[in-house]
């Protein structure tokens, strides 16, 4: 007999039973040994066999692959039952990574989204599928990092306009409406959340406001759609330097537009790229940075303490969540960030030889350390010391000049040369 004859990962839903297809039911009704969560067995015990053995997997989860195992060398049919389609967000893919593809056969039911969205009677061909259905996540917080439990969740609501996803007793959907209205989107949000779904208490509740969604209590088990305008206007970079909130009245103390784009050229950013900002000043290149590489995330440095609350300012204006700002003087602080993919140094505070050698020391292979400098000591400095480390490096100096009026026509006014330095680890 093959396996799959004898073995199968059953989906099934709070409807129990009568909710099974005949085929299923006569799965169920034959099996030897029958495995599932506590609260799904009790859904079919009374219509299993007298003699059939059943296994709760709760907390024990592990153990599945060596009972089927075990009852397949037995002899014995085995039945496991997951909630809705066992291939959404279910556990048919780790399944078949302990017991192979043949392993077992997959019978789903319809999926708890797919029910969830008839309720809401709206499509689902174009939304993007997240959980925050795990332990205590706690509360969302501004300039988060990807340890926090609600991260990923988060990252996938700035990437798409129409999340769904699947919650839990402590990351309910109040803490998310919370969260989001933390992240800047309460304006523009609603969220959709299908309660109990195919119980006699189920409960609809259709496009609330996150403020609204923040104040009530949601009987569990609950499936939440995120819905909000999409990003349209503005540039994943080269945004203008007056777009910047900046220190004042000293207007310029910010890396101009032709020296960022230049530099973030230079950074050669991956998506999922991990970026060092030394000396983030307004943030403007770290907040590029971010958006360039939108499945990754940023850590900045800033010394001043009215640049670094401009910095965040400009976080929030323009909803950047994958990017931590710290206040200090590099190198301090950097020992707790992971191995950068990219370092941008806009500012050392003096630290700057020291500096580049712990850099290089962390820069993943293939890392790339790109400075700015308008001073020649500061240049002689970082060249010096690239060269004493044996790493590759290229300097381009930027000369730029903007149009100005004057009378009824336009003059060049020249900008401070500034010097990029580009030092890449093989």
């Amino acid at each position: 007999m093959k396996p799959t004859e004898n073995c199968c990962l059953l989906g099934i839903l709070d409807d129990g039973w009568a909710g099974l297809a005949d085929s299923a039911r006569q799965r169920l009704a034959t099996a030897d040994v029958v495995i599932g969560a506590g609260r799904t067995l009790a859904l079919v015990r009374p219509h299993l066999a007298a003699d059939a053995e059943l296994k709760d997997m709760d907390g024990l989860l592990g153990q599945v692959p060596g009972w089927i195992v075990a009852a397949r060398a037995a002899g014995q049919s085995v039945v496991a039952l997951a909630t809705g389609d066992p291939l959404c967000h279910g556990i048919a893919s780790w399944l078949t990574g302990k017991l192979g593809a043949d392993g077992f056969a997959i019978i789903p039911a319809v999926s708890t989204l797919q029910l969830a969205f008839a309720r809401f009677k709206t499509p689902w061909q174009d939304i993007r599928i997240s959980t925050c259905h795990s332990a205590d996540a706690g509360e969302w917080f501004v300039g988060a990092t990807p340890a926090h439990g609600l991260y990923k969740l988060m990252r996938a609501i700035a990437l798409h306009p129409r999340v769904a996803l699947f919650t839990g007793p402590d990351n309910n959907p109040a803490r998310l409406a919370r969260a989001l209205i933390t992240a800047g989107y309460g304006d523009d949000v609603t969220m959709s959340v299908a309660c109990r779904l195919l119980l006699p208490d189920e409960t609809i509740h259709r496009a609330m406001p996150a403020v609204d969604v923040a104040k009530m209590a949601f009987p569990e088990p609950n499936v939440v759609l995120v819905e909000r305008q999409p990003d349209v206007g503005r540039p994943t970079f080269g945004l203008e330097d007056l777009e910047y909130i900046q220190r004042s009245p000293e207007k310029g103390l910010i890396t101009k537009q032709e020296a960022r784009a230049l530099s973030l050229a230079k950074l050669r950013l991956a998506p999922d790229a991990i970026v060092w900002d030394i000396g983030a000043g307004s943030g403007s290149v770290g907040l590029e940075c971010a958006r360039l590489a939108p499945h990754g995330h940023v850590w900045a440095i800033e010394k001043n303490e009215g640049d670094a609350a401009n910095a965040r300012a400009n976080a929030a204006r323009f909803r950047v969540g994958n990017y931590t700002l710290c206040e200090g003087k590099a190198p301090a602080l950097l020992d707790g960030w992971p191995d950068p993919d990219a370092v941008f140094i806009g500012g050392s505070g003096g630290e700057l030889g020291e500096l580049i050698k712990l850099i290089l020391g962390r820069l993943k292979p293939g890392g790339r350390l790109v400075m700015n400098f308008v001073t020649i000591e500061n240049l002689a400095v970082a060249t010096a010391t690239l060269k004493e480390a044996g790493a590759a490096w290229d300097v381009v100096q930027l000369q730029a000049s903007r149009s100005q009026p004057i009378l009824d026509m336009h003059r060049l006014a020249a900008q401070n040369p500034v010097w990029i330095v580009t030092a890449s680890k093989e």
